[in-house]
């Protein structure tokens, strides 16, 4: 007997018909000899619909209170999902974090898990029950609810399969597996057998929706099998594992693309030790992750900083900036919410040349200019105008040859 770990997303919960659907997938899987856990997140749209009271209540909520909020959203879930099994006979029960408990830290919006006491579900499962855990929510250590971010529900999941030691963790969402880049965009996009842990972190700090990235550190950690498949079909996805010799044969696994950032800089600030720290120290304090960061050539003693950040925390980061570039004696901030983040991954990069001057050549040739460059062994990324997000991603998932044949070896 197998312990399996399912997670459903907001499409495949989207709807009680979607519901009742999960709950036959559930319910086979069970019947095929297995212990199965199931997370689930908020009904499709409904997170959105909490978010936008909690911004229509006032400009800047309480985080503890935003939380508190927006966690309701996966316990309606899973109340439906368990009661659609208990109606078809299966023993079921729901979860939502707190109740487990999920343990985490109290970075509110953004927390982090610490701890999974899995006294509970696993009296459970002995008695052939069905578990229903709420995804995306947890409590600290005072006793407050707590979320992990949008698409924290992977985490969920995965984190409840690396403290359970289960025997896979089936991710089903809306598409069939993780592409090459987004069909939507490149409709002749390949679907890959299997990607890196690594790759998949690249991806999913870079833009990819598929899965959240603290999911992939998690499964990166604990060895944790991850198969990314869609809820609407019974087609094998994408198996996110250990790096194998096949991966490093393929130069560029994916073509990734970030609209959810802006980028800010603070001018004409002095080039002196300890500035840098003045600058980020109270964004970090504030929960906000600064992605890019470059700085320019000091010219009489001045530089200038710029940055990306995720737009969910544009206006609160502007507000904080703006009072420390008066603290730091900065000549002014300046920012932009019109700008995409284009990146190439693949573990094959580490062992190829050529490949930054090919990218940059073909955003090149089609008149793209790059504001920003940042690299890493396995991925190189570039900030450009929004309005050419998808050329561009067109132009490179072509020019790295993506769709011309499948992008795992055989």
């Amino acid at each position: 007997m197998a312990l399996v770990v399912q997670k459903y997303g907001g499409t495949s919960v989207g709807t009680i018909e979607r519901i009742r659907n999960v709950a036959r997938r559930v319910a086979r899987t069970y019947d095929e000899g297995n212990d199965v856990i199931v997370v689930v997140s908020a009904m499709a749209g409904e997170t959105n619909k909490l978010v936008a009271l909690a911004n229509e209540m006032c400009e800047f909520p309480s985080e503890r209170e935003y939380d508190v909020l927006v966690s309701t959203g996966e316990q309606v879930t899973i109340s439906l999902l368990a009661m659609c099994l208990q109606s078809m006979g299966y023993k079921a029960k729901s979860y939502c974090g707190f109740q487990i408990p999920i343990l985490s830290d109290s970075a509110f919006s953004k927390a982090r898990i610490e701890k999974i006491d899995d006294k509970k579900v696993r009296e459970d499962l002995k008695n052939g029950t069905i578990i229903v855990v709420a995804g995306f929510q947890g409590i600290d250590r005072e006793g407050n609810i707590t979320t992990f971010g949008r698409g924290g529900s992977d985490t969920s999941a995965v984190a409840v399969a690396a403290g359970l030691k289960a025997d896979v963790c089936e991710i089903f969402t809306d598409v069939d597996g993780i592409y090459t880049t987004d069909p939507r965009i490149v409709p002749e996009a390949s679907k890959m057998e299997k990607v890196s842990y690594d790759e998949m972190l690249e991806m999913a700090s870079l833009g990819s929706k598929v899965l959240q990235i603290r999911s992939v550190e998690f499964a990166k950690k604990y060895g944790v099998v991850v198969h990314v498949r869609s809820s609407f079909n019974d087609n094998p996805g994408t198996l996110v594992m250990k790096e194998d010799a096949d991966m490093e044969a393929v130069l560029v696994s994916g073509i990734t693309y970030n609209k959810d950032e802006a980028k800010i800089s603070v001018l004409r600030v002095a080039d002196k030790p300890g500035i840098a720290s003045q600058i980020f120290s109270p964004l970090s304090h504030a929960n906000i992750a600064v992605d890019m960061i470059i700085q320019n050539v000091s010219h009489e003693g001045f530089t200038d900083l710029t940055f990306t950040v995720p737009k969910s925390d544009y206006k609160k980061a502007l507000k904080i900036l703006e009072e420390t570039a008066k603290d730091v004696g900065a000549g002014g901030v300046q920012s932009d919410e019109n700008i995409a983040k284009v990146s190439i991954v693949g573990v094959g990069m580490r062992s190829h040349s050529g490949v930054a001057s090919k990218m940059f050549q073909t955003l090149s040739q089609e008149g793209i200019n790059i504001h920003m460059i940042s690299t890493s062994e396995i991925k190189i990324s570039c900030v450009i105008d929004l309005k050419y997000c998808e050329l561009a991603v067109r132009v490179l998932h072509e020019a790295f040859g993506l769709a011309k044949k499948d992008v795992t070896a055989e």
